[in-house]
């Protein structure tokens, strides 16, 4: 069964988190993906922790599916390799710091009169252009400049990092869709273009009505916990061995809600006649709620409010995530051979399809593992050649 990007090749330039996952998304989709490291030391991720057999399950989690070459793009041969492997390539994919890649003699403009056809993906901390384009950037970073890190968190403590690498992620994902859409014009067209990912412009795309609440208002946005903006309840509650969710998006919801937990005079009562009351006096009512709650375990207020139809949950660990009944059911945790790490559990692709599932079979490469095999078939270099750039250091 052809997969859905089966035929389609991507030079991959990119190393720790938002290039290689963007890359991964696609290798996932079929797409056969070249990764290019240097020489001795590869992507600076395959040093990051926690380690399995000496390999870093943090590479090996988000490089899946690709083959590994090693080219040092300092050498003016590396960026003849680079280029020849660019004109056998449908998309190239890099997250250099902007100006990197025009150093490398491998920039956008260089690239695209070599290859006029190639999609050309940047990924970087903030952008090709502005004031800030040569700032040197990491998911920290952005989730503070970009007003992730001011709104999560307790009211009046200090800003918290979202506890994955969301500013990273999102720029991956926006990468890969924007990709994808590159793609679908070149095929029609025959004509290329740069894609320019800002990691801070990802994320202020992502605030959702942060932003909306404060060009309405005026008013700053703060941290509130769990609790939401402008629905209430919609938070962590603690039951009597732990911490429960409830979701009451809407006045049926709620009136659910107060039926199941006994609380029948809630429904009447003007102060949370409606959403927009609730969260006005959410205070109020956040304590009515949590003196029922506490009287129960987490799976019995669960059983009640699920069969009622009231949207709640328990608050998981990783630990209970990894081993959920639903996460299996839906495949989302699978198991991967690696030639040296071993056996590999990681998050399978969320993506379903009833034609082509996705089934991921192959490991991160080893450091280097392609090399030849890449140089030899797509740009036909024979074994003195590779010996010989091989003694020169430039692979």
């Amino acid at each position: 069964m052809d997969s859905l990007l089966a035929g389609v090749r991507i030079l991959d330039l990119t190393r720790v988190l938002a290039g290689p996952y963007a890359s991964m998304v696609l290798a996932d989709l079929g797409a056969e993906v070249i990764k290019v490291e240097l020489p001795g030391s590869g992507d600076e991720s395959r040093g990051y922790g926690p380690f399995q057999n000496g390999e870093s399950a943090y590479f090996t989690s988000v490089n899946r599916g690709k083959k590994s070459v090693t080219i040092d793009l300092r050498q003016e041969r590396g960026r003849d390799l680079a280029l020849g492997l660019a004109e056998t390539c449908d998309v190239l994919v890099e997250n250099f710091r902007p100006g990197s890649m025009d150093r490398f003699g491998l920039g956008y403009e260089t690239v695209h009169a070599k290859c006029p056809q190639l999609v050309y993906a940047s990924i970087s901390g903030f952008g090709q252009t502005g004031p800030y384009a040569q700032r040197p950037a990491y998911d920290v970073l952005i989730q503070a400049m970009g007003g992730l890190a001011s709104i999560t968190g307790e009211p009046n403590s200090s800003p918290v990092r979202v506890g994955s690498s969301i500013a990273d992620l999102s720029a991956a994902l926006f990468g890969a869709v924007g990709i994808l859409a590159a793609l679908q014009r070149a095929s029609r067209t025959g004509e290329g273009q740069q894609i320019d990912i800002s990691m801070l412009d990802c994320q202020v795309a992502l605030l959702e009505n942060a932003l909306a609440r404060y060009a309405v208002s005026g008013e700053v946005p703060q941290p509130l916990g769990s609790r939401h903006p402008a629905i209430t309840p919609f938070q962590f509650f603690v039951a009597s061995d732990g911490h429960i969710v409830l979701a009451a998006g809407n006045d049926g919801l709620w009136r659910k809600l107060c039926t199941a937990l006994g609380l029948l005079d809630l429904i009447e009562d003007p102060r949370f006649a409606d959403n927009a009351l609730r969260t006005e006096n959410h205070a109020e009512l956040e304590p009515l709620l949590a003196e029922v709650l506490a009287g129960k375990t987490v799976a019995e207020w669960c059983e009640m409010l699920v069969q009622v139809g009231v949207p709640s949950g328990p608050l998981y660990d990783v630990g209970q995530v990894f081993n959920d009944q639903q996460i299996a059911a839906r495949e989302m945790i699978v198991e991967i051979d690696h030639p040296i790490a071993g056996r590999q559990a990681m998050p399978n692709s969320p993506l379903k399809f009833s034609q082509t599932p996705i089934q991921l079979q192959t490991p991160a490469p080893l450091l280097g593992q392609h090399t030849e095999e890449v140089l030899r078939d797509m740009l036909d270099l024979g074994a003195d050649e590779i010996t010989e750039l091989r003694a020169d250091g430039v692979i």
